[in-house]
């Protein structure tokens, strides 16, 4: 399976690992170095600190270059009404009654907190292809299905503003 993401979100990547590699990995190597140097490694606890964060740091590297690896780049499609990636979405959840903007974008950006909803999300992938006015029906993973209304589309486009995530 390939994870579906913009040349934006593989430069926003590639950017990371450079730093990771480049900066910050020579840092954390120097700080396990420091750390060793106090003594007893059994009970030191700086040692163990700096060797973990080595070793996140790493996990990250491999992490974002098997992203790199795996990518299925994409482009949005969309046309000028209907939803589509980086576009704010006004949605009524019938559900409950409540309003709710969000932007659709790749999962690798997705920050639900944020009203940043991956285009793979049960609601990202009910609205998009849509226009304002269509009432969609949203499947989750359950079974269960539930209504939403798009009240309106404002177009939008990948600025770079939007963070990749970290897991």
């Amino acid at each position: 399976m390939y994870d579906e993401l913009t040349r934006s979100d593989l430069q926003k990547m590639q950017e990371e690992i450079n730093y990771r590699t480049q900066v910050l990995r020579p840092k954390l190597i120097e700080d396990v170095q420091t750390a060793r140097a106090f003594g007893d490694l059994s009970e030191n606890f700086e040692y163990k600190c700096a060797k973990q964060e080595k070793n996140r740091n790493d996990a990250r590297i491999r992490y974002l270059q098997r992203m790199i690896k795996t990518a299925h780049v994409i482009e949005d499609r969309s046309t000028e009404e209907t939803a589509g990636l980086y576009d704010h979405v006004e949605i009524l959840m019938e559900n409950i009654g409540k309003k709710r903007t969000i932007q659709l974008v790749t999962t690798l950006r997705q920050d639900a907190l944020k009203g940043l909803i991956s285009k793979e999300s049960p609601v990202g992938k009910a609205v998009m292809g849509h226009k304002a006015g269509d009432r969609v029906e949203v499947t989750m993973e359950n079974g269960k299905t539930f209504f939403v209304q798009i009240l309106s589309i404002e177009k939008g486009k990948d600025d770079g503003s939007i963070p990749i995530g970290s897991f």
